[in-house]
């Protein structure tokens, strides 16, 4: 089935006819003429399956036909969590858009926001942005929305996941109500799902695959290794196999830099990219592995999405995720667009709960193999018995000070930015327990008032009234 007979019009499947796209993936065969219907979409599919087209395509067509974006005003917004696929998406919206003269802009933190306030200065028919460097330009009045058409979010259970909610809700209060809603991820749980339809209307729901489920033409192994030699091994597997383009996952950022000089002084060229790597650094990184200048790309989980490295075909897990779900979006680098790939996980006894985790999320056991010469002295123990997942219910809204909302916001300023190190957490009063200190008197007066004897007896709220304003607390709103 060609693009065209999806409803596209003929100069933009022209346009990825050249481009080499013939045919649309499920996702895209099944999302486009929704979008184009205007209806909200709620769509999961597997990583490296198109999602991006699927969105932009139709979301250029209606734009297309509309007018131009004002000053300081953008069209159709799409949130993306990281940065990293922030400029992906943009990359993907300028090539799909050229044909068509719809103009596009990406911004996020971690660079000058000057130069992104100057570029929407005339206005932008698709905005690319994270969270949080999107409430900055508001903020200073550089972006508005009073005409917006659409609005998508890209990867959104990562984002909820990462504790972006508060800076959602504070984005969506923005927003025209009337605007088409689409979002688009790699899988979603049950407790997103029931979010996420508070933010949509009445959503067209598209499942082209089962949750956390990991693609069939990669190939998954793992070798049982002890953690002391897992550097030693990569090392040699590498120069063994000669993979001239291994993208390897390390837990720790002080891992992935400590790895990547390990691998320079064997002489094979190494670069890393995590949060406490400046944008201009990890782009750098990121350009020179997708043109073989290096030969490995060592990465934190915050690589894990987003990431389209054109026919990747070895990712290596150095350090298996300590949450099962970013297992299926490392693996998923690889094997894109139905392309064959390898994912290859380096499991040390410690490990053993992490890869039990796994296995059950993807209800299969992965294949164990020896390389010889790296027996593990310490064995690791056999797989348990995959039980079936149980849905999971949603959690209930907790209540939260004010003062813990305003670290919870600050914490996902740096998620976004890739610093790691969260923000200090506000002292509060709290009520005393049954072996704590009595409170010291008043130095006003040593005896206490009758008043505040009978308010004692009586549950009057005097006591109340001299709380911190950080000691109030508000529940947070359903979303």
């Amino acid at each position: 089935m060609p693009f065209s007979q999806l409803g596209l019009s003929q100069p933009l499947s022209d346009h990825l006819v050249s481009h080499g796209y013939v045919t649309p993936t499920p996702i895209q065969a099944k999302a486009i003429p929704a979008i184009l219907a205007g209806r909200d979409v709620m769509a999961a599919a597997q990583t490296g399956t198109g999602k991006t087209a699927a969105f932009s395509l139709p979301m250029l067509q209606r734009l297309a036909k509309g007018p131009k974006a004002r000053n300081n005003q953008a069209r159709a917004l799409v949130l993306t969590p990281t940065r990293e696929l922030a400029a992906q998406v943009h990359d993907s919206t300028t090539r799909y858009g050229k044909p068509l003269g719809v103009s596009s802009e990406v911004v996020y933190g971690g660079v000058k926001i000057n130069p992104q306030m100057q570029r929407l200065r005339s206005g932008v028919d698709i905005l690319v942005a994270t969270p949080g460097r999107l409430l900055d330009l508001y903020q200073q009045k550089a972006i508005a929305f009073d005409h917006l058409e659409i609005l998508v979010l890209d990867e959104a259970d990562r984002m909820l996941d990462m504790g972006f909610i508060h800076d959602l809700k504070k984005i969506m209060a923005l927003l025209p109500r009337q605007r088409q809603n689409l979002m688009f991820s790699a899988t979603f749980a049950n407790h997103i799902r029931d979010l996420a339809r508070g933010l949509m209307a009445k959503p067209e729901q598209i499942d082209v695959t089962p949750p956390n489920s990991t693609a069939k033409n990669v190939k998954q192994w793992l070798i049982p290794v002890d953690k002391k030699t897992k550097p030693a091994l990569l090392i040699h597997l590498i120069k063994q196999h000669n993979w001239h383009q291994v993208l390897v996952f390390s837990r720790t950022k002080h891992g992935a830099n400590k790895l990547v000089k390990l691998l320079d002084t064997a002489g094979i060229s190494a670069a890393a990219i995590h949060g406490n790597k400046s944008q201009s650094a990890r782009m750098s990184a990121l350009a020179q592995f997708k043109t073989n200048q290096i030969q490995v790309l060592v990465a934190t989980d915050i690589a894990a999405r987003g990431l389209d490295i054109s026919q990747l075909p070895m990712v290596i897990n150095l350090d298996l995720p300590n949450v099962a779900e970013d297992y299926v979006h490392r693996i998923g680098r690889t094997g894109r667009a139905e392309l064959s790939g390898e994912a290859l996980s380096l499991v040390s006894a410690d490990e053993i709960e992490y890869l039990y985790d796994i296995e059950r999320l993807i209800q299969n056991h992965i294949e164990r193999e020896y390389e010889s010469g790296f027996e593990p002295n310490h064995e690791l123990p056999y797989s348990k018995p995959i039980l079936p997942i149980k849905a999971k219910r949603p959690k209930k809204n907790k209540v939260k000070s004010q003062g813990q909302q305003q670290v919870d916001a600050n914490n996902n300023r740096a998620k976004e930015g890739g610093n790691s190190k969260p923000a200090p957490r506000r002292k509060t009063q709290q009520n005393p327990g049954k072996n704590s200190k009595p409170a010291a008197k008043s130095q006003t007066s040593n005896k206490p008032h009758a008043d505040s004897r009978r308010s004692k007896n009586t549950g009057s709220s005097s006591q109340s009234k001299s709380q911190s304003p950080w000691q109030k607390v508000t529940k947070k709103a359903n979303y």
